[in-house]
């Protein structure tokens, strides 16, 4: 059937996903090809040195996303979107949104980016030997125990952005494997919280101000491939107001934002990883292993599966980049030369393409937030250079790029050479690779890996989490999740592989090198109020 057929017969999936500075809503065909998509532009919040959402743009940047949508869908196919065959949400991962029991939020959001929670994640870690990060859920709950925050004895449900936002749609308060990995450890035998170390956390908290048992509090994890509840009424009414599009649509389980970007890039198999670059930056490698050591840079989390994964997560990416990419921009402006944005961003990278292996000693720190790879709880945006450092635009472009993924490159060491872990290929996607080159040469230079750029990666987490929720609505009910992507989705996709070139590699090494010996003075630069 044609694409207009598929929409007005409810065949086409949808994915909506709320990143950091976007929510994005993907339709899909049967073929999986995106057909239509609607964004909706948003910024977290720096309230009382928290970084947040308020719950109600969350609301209003979900409508206006799927109207977008709607109305993309209407002026390309000339109908109107009513229904689906599948929906699933995708969002940022961990963070801290507690309810009570009249559903009350307590406390306003506290996202990843937050880096307030280090005695918590430390006594956790130790606690249960295994590395608890700042970010994660539980961190976020136990040290508002440990600081006995007023609103702790109130709580009664504790969820994820995505989590929360599949309970407005469909009143199911579940979760997907991966995206409850960023909450509490799983024991991936019995896909499930891992039950030892929720009875510790029982014992650790006995006496204090949190009476409830934390498995009560808890999302239930819903299997991937599961219908995790259908749209209701009021759910269809917060995405439509005009009532177009109608309840009853199944949903997948909610996933996180690392998860759907290991579907959108067919990345799920043992000895694949991939490389998800935008606002912050992370490395998901699936093991065949566990490791030898906790590590406080290794996250441990899963696939949408369930299956482990060593991940590396920098809080800080491109935020520093664009920031300069906006300056100069305003220059280019002033000189009365404007470029529209893309053109801006294409020059940029021309421009880092043609410089120093070494960027001639520039080095550029891009941390606006803290960066718990590199030891820092708070974070300052530092350039610096040696007084006869070549300190033309090429070389200070090169190192801008470099910035996004040296800390990166620092956690990915402890996993290829302290851990050995072995790696048959890199998928990248995320905003960062928009503009595939230097930006890939320069992730295969920084990881000594092969990097390879698939035909869908500028698709994103939106259309990762659509291909879940078609997973979910497949006929063939025996089939894993790794068999469809491969069979019915990746199939025929083709791909860019960049190979590290040896100067670029040798470049890196000596620019991370100089870029470690300087952390002393980011960390004296952010504590300067």
């Amino acid at each position: 059937m044609t694409s207009a057929e598929c929409i007005r017969a409810g065949k086409a999936c949808i994915g909506i996903e709320l990143g950091s500075t976007r929510i994005k809503a993907v339709l899909i065909g049967e073929d999986h090809a995106p057909l239509a998509q609607g964004i909706h532009d948003w910024q977290n919040t720096l309230a009382d040195g928290v970084w947040t959402y308020p719950l109600e743009e969350v609301r209003e940047g979900l409508q206006d996303c799927f109207r977008d949508l709607m109305a993309d869908v209407q002026k390309q196919y000339g109908v109107a979107l009513t229904s689906a065959a599948g929906f699933g949400i995708s969002a940022m991962m961990h963070g801290y949104l507690v309810f009570d029991e009249a559903g009350e939020q307590l406390v306003p959001f506290r996202t990843w980016r937050n880096t307030m929670t280090e005695e918590a994640a430390a006594k956790l870690t130790e606690a249960f030997s295994f590395n608890i990060p700042q970010r994660w859920s539980i961190a976020h709950l136990y040290q508002a125990i440990l600081r006995d925050e007023p609103h702790i004895d109130k709580i009664r449900f504790m969820t994820t952005l995505a989590g929360f936002v599949h309970f407005l749609l469909t009143g199911e308060k579940v979760i997907g494997i991966g995206d409850a990995s960023g909450i509490f450890p799983i024991d991936p035998a019995a896909c499930s919280y891992d039950a030892a170390m929720t009875e510790l956390f029982d014992r650790l908290t006995k006496g204090t101000r949190f009476t409830q048992k934390l498995g009560s509090i808890l999302p239930e994890i819903i299997p991937v491939g599961t219908c995790a509840g259908r749209l209701t009424e009021a759910g269809a009414k917060l995405l439509d107001p005009t009532g177009t599009f109608r309840a009853g649509v199944p949903f997948c389980p909610p996933e996180g934002d690392a998860q759907t970007g290991m579907a959108a890039t067919n990345s799920i198999a043992r000895r694949t990883g991939n490389v998800s670059a935008g606002t912050s930056i992370f490395a998901m490698i699936v093991l065949e292993q566990s490791l030898k050591a906790v590590h406080r840079e290794i996250d441990i989390v899963t696939t949408p599966c369930g299956d482990p994964v060593a991940m590396v997560h920098c809080n800080n990416c491109t935020t520093d980049l664009d920031a300069w990419v906006k300056l100069f921009g305003g220059l280019l402006s002033a000189a009365g030369t404007a470029l529209p944005k893309p053109q801006l961003y294409d020059l940029i990278y021309a421009l880092a393409a043609r410089g120093t292996p070494d960027c001639s000693g520039i080095i550029s720190y891009n941390y606006y937030a803290g960066e718990p790879v590199t030891g820092l709880d708070a974070g300052k945006p530092l350039l610096f250079r040696d007084p006869d450092s070549s300190f033309g635009i090429e070389d200070l472009a090169r190192s801008l790029v470099y910035g996004t993924v040296a800390t990166l490159a620092i956690g990915m060491d402890i996993l290829t050479k302290e851990e050995q872990v072995k790696l048959d290929r890199i998928y990248a996607h995320g905003g960062l690779f928009k503009t595939p080159v230097p930006s890939q040469s320069i992730l295969a230079a920084a990881l000594g890996a092969d990097i390879t750029l698939m035909q869908s990666a500028g698709e994103g987490g939106a259309w990762g989490i659509a291909l879940l929720a078609a997973y979910m609505a497949r006929e063939d009910r025996a089939q894993t999740l790794q068999a469809y992507l491969s069979a019915c989705v990746f199939k025929d996709m083709n791909g860019s592989t960049v190979s590290p070139d040896p100067a670029d590699a040798a470049g890196f090494a000596a620019y991370i090198k100089r870029y470690q010996a300087g952390i002393a003075a980011e960390r004296a630069a952010a504590q300067i109020g």
